[in-house]
């Protein structure tokens, strides 16, 4: 399964009581598949403020995504969990709301072994017929899914893919050994280029809700042979892709779509939105 090479993992729009803003789900997921030219779509991720949304609020915003997405992209559904059980109880039900996959984040705070981790991935994967993303994201998880549990985890027929946040050397050895057609896309937005270099698929991005049609530009650079024009755009790009992490994620990318005109609110706590100073660093982002 393709899931294309620019994927938003989407932000969760909020009113101003900081309720899942309903009204908004379906101009943004316009917004992203028109604007910014988004591949695909995680709802549900570290992006859309999983922690803090019920499973009730997530299962109507995945049926809801799946609704008005239409088929123009495909919709990955983040229902990781760092006890197996509900991992399994939650995919499964995500499984019948018609998403493309399911991202399952490596589980976090229990720091499990990689025989845990592997485990882990391998019960929720055989759980559910749907394809399944692995999400490695040590700066959060406080555990990191090693090269060699992650090639393992590539030979479980519906394991098709991951969204790794580790260093390219670590990519490097996934893409030498993983299955035949395993896809291996970054997650961290100033590595996209990086990352293509060494042959991973693509980025699953923040950024690319602001600046979704340049990056797809800078890729198709890159596979067009451009090498000089995709380095110079992602040079340019640069100061975005590391400004929207100055403070915590995504309070600054709600900004920045602020800025454009696209609302989506606060952020739950523990997160708070971004201060007066930091919302005028983040607007000299885009100046």
């Amino acid at each position: 399964m393709d899931f294309g090479r620019v994927i938003t993992a989407m932000v969760t729009p909020f009113d101003e009581q900081l309720q899942v803003n309903w009204d908004q789900v379906e101009p943004l997921i316009n917004y992203l598949i028109e604007e910014q030219q988004s591949d695909s779509l995680v709802i549900c991720g570290t992006t859309g403020e999983a922690p803090t949304l019920t499973d009730d609020e997530k299962l109507k915003l995945i049926e809801l995504s799946v609704r008005y997405a239409r088929g123009r992209c495909k919709i990955i559904a983040g229902t990781g969990s760092n006890d197996t059980a509900h991992a399994i109880r939650f995919s499964q039900k995500v499984e019948n709301l018609g998403v493309d996959a399911l991202l399952i984040v490596a589980p976090y705070y229990n720091r499990p072994s990689q025989e845990g981790l592997y485990e882990h991935f391998k019960a929720v994967a055989e759980s559910v017929k749907v394809a399944v993303m692995l999400y490695n994201v040590p700066g959060r998880t406080g555990v990191n899914l090693d090269a060699e549990t992650t090639i393992r985890l590539s030979r479980i027929p519906n394991i098709v893919a991951t969204k790794d946040c580790a260093n390219t050397d670590q990519l490097t050895r996934i893409l030498n050994d993983a299955a035949p057609g395993f896809l291996v896309y970054s997650g961290d937005d100033s590595s996209a280029l990086p990352a293509l270099s060494v042959g991973c698929h693509g980025i699953i991005s923040v950024a690319s809700h602001v600046i979704g049609k340049e990056m797809q530009s800078m890729v198709k650079y890159y596979l067009e042979g451009n090498i000089q024009q995709a380095a110079e755009l992602h040079r340019k790009l640069h100061p975005v892709f590391t400004g929207i992490f100055r403070v915590p994620s995504p309070a600054p990318i709600k900004h920045a779509l602020a800025l454009k005109g696209v609302q989506t609110g606060g952020v739950r706590l523990p997160l708070v939105r971004v201060s007066e100073q930091e919302g005028q660093f983040i607007q000299s982002l885009f100046e």
